[in-house]
Order: structure tokens, then sequence, then C-alpha cells
């Protein structure tokens, strides 16, 4: 898939389905994920386009697991979730990119693998918004 068809990169209608900008780091851009029944769940995507880690170099790998640490660790303060499990995904959209899924032991799908996209919790405008910039202050 080339970068003009890609919703990281084009930051178009197919991202708005699912995500909302947060930030963008140095190396990657963190996207609040849109089905919000794990609170706080987030994307973290290199900004340059990119199908497979491999395809990164070894500066620039470490450069975007810095961000997706980053990402992590405001997760991590702003949500204070019991674990965050990590996914890394691109085969459909042809960008990498790694679900960062905060897990909670009295919440939903603990102690199981997360659903990709449960259609279950979704916010209004003010929500998302308010979990953006919970998101944001802790970056």
């Amino acid at each position: 898939m080339s970068a003009g068809k890609c919703a990281y990169c084009d930051k178009g209608e197919t991202l708005a389905a699912f995500g909302i900008e947060v930030q963008v780091l140095d190396a990657a851009t963190v996207y609040l994920f849109k089905e919000q029944s794990h609170p706080g769940r987030l994307i973290v995507a290199p900004n340059a386009h990119v199908a497979n880690l491999t395809d990164l170099s070894d500066a620039d790998r470490n450069a975007y697991f810095a961000d997706l640490a980053r990402a992590a660790r405001a997760l991590q303060k702003a949500y204070n979730p019991d674990k965050i499990n990590y996914g890394a995904f691109g085969d459909t959209a042809g960008h990498l990119h790694f679900h960062l899924v905060p897990k909670y032991k009295d919440g939903f799908e603990w102690g199981t693998v997360f659903a990709m996209n449960p259609g279950k919790t979704f916010l209004d405008e003010k929500g998302y918004e308010e979990a953006a910039a919970k998101i944001r202050a802790a970056l």
C-alpha cells in the first residue's frame, strides 16, 4: 500500500473514523482509539510511512520505541491501568502501528486477549477531547 492511500499518512476521514490525534511526537503520532471499552486505549504510529518494524533503521526504530514508551508512561500516569497490553498491527492498514490497551482487573476483558474493536463503548466529542487532553497532559 502506498503512503498516498494510508490513513495514518493522509490523516483524513478514514483515520477520523477510528482515531483522534492526541499529539505528534519526535518519531510517532499518538492517537486515541475511538472505541473506548478499554479507557485510554491508544494507537502509536510512526510518523514515517513504514509497513514493518524491519523497515526502520536502528536509529529510527529506537526513536519510535522511545515514543511508544513515552505514550505508555503517559497512559499509565493518566489512567493507572493494572496492565497495558501491546499489539503490533499493520496488515490491512499497510502502516506499522501499536495499540496500547489498558487493562483493569475489574474491567472489560481482564485475563483475555483484547478484541480489536469490540464496538461497545464510544464517547461524545466532549468525552474524546477530555480523554485526549488527559493523555496530552501526561505526555
